[in-house]
């Protein structure tokens, strides 16, 4: 081998020993950056993680808040028809009273709502003809027991209505229809009758 051949199988040993210690730093080079990437990817996937699963968590707090309150006024809703069922029994009730309860029922709400004791009490067609007379009667002797006039008359008009009474002085009327006694005590009662209804 001649001194060119040396010089150049030299070279070339050094050039192969040199792309090998290249190669070996660019592999170590890439293990490395490939064992951060895969650090960062398991960071960032566990960070996705944890977002999900507080995410997930908030979504079914929402929806069971959501469904409690929904729940909540499914219920009210039923109550508050429960109610206005008694309420409409209450009425069918009063109107179903024997005739004296129903009388003595009418003259109470009558002497009550008289405010001169000289009214005319207006009545439904049905209970003019059936109660009139003796509800009138008995108002005016519950008005003159309690020292005020007891000179109610019966009035020759009717009013459509599903019982009860109307009070008629000139221009003014008093209502004492069994709807509206049972509308104006409703506020009042309807708690009662609620606590009845669903006391547990």
């Amino acid at each position: 081998m001649n001194g060119i051949e040396k010089i150049t199988a030299r070279i070339t040993a050094e050039a192969e020993a040199e792309c090998q210690a290249i190669r070996a730093e660019s592999d170590k080079k890439c293990a490395e950056i490939r064992a951060e990437n895969d650090k960062k990817a398991q960071e960032e996937y566990w960070r996705l993680v944890r977002e999900g699963v507080k995410d997930t968590e908030q979504r079914v707090q929402r929806m069971a808040r959501t469904a409690a309150l929904e729940a909540k006024k499914s219920v009210l809703s039923m109550k508050q028809e429960a109610v206005s069922r008694a309420f409409g029994e209450a009425q069918k009730l009063i109107a179903a009273l024997p005739e004296a309860d129903y009388v003595a029922f009418l003259a109470r709400e009558a002497a009550a709502a008289a405010i001169t004791g000289e009214e005319e009490v207006i009545f439904s067609e049905a209970d003019r003809a059936r109660v009139g007379a003796k509800t009138v009667k008995r108002a005016n002797e519950l008005l003159s027991a309690s020292g005020k006039p007891g000179t109610l008359t019966l009035s020759d008009a009717t009013r459509p209505m599903s019982g009860g009474l109307i009070l008629k002085q000139g221009d003014i009327e008093v209502n004492c229809t069994v709807d509206t006694l049972l509308d104006l005590s409703r506020g009042e009662l309807a708690a009662r009758v609620a606590e009845v209804l669903f006391e547990s």
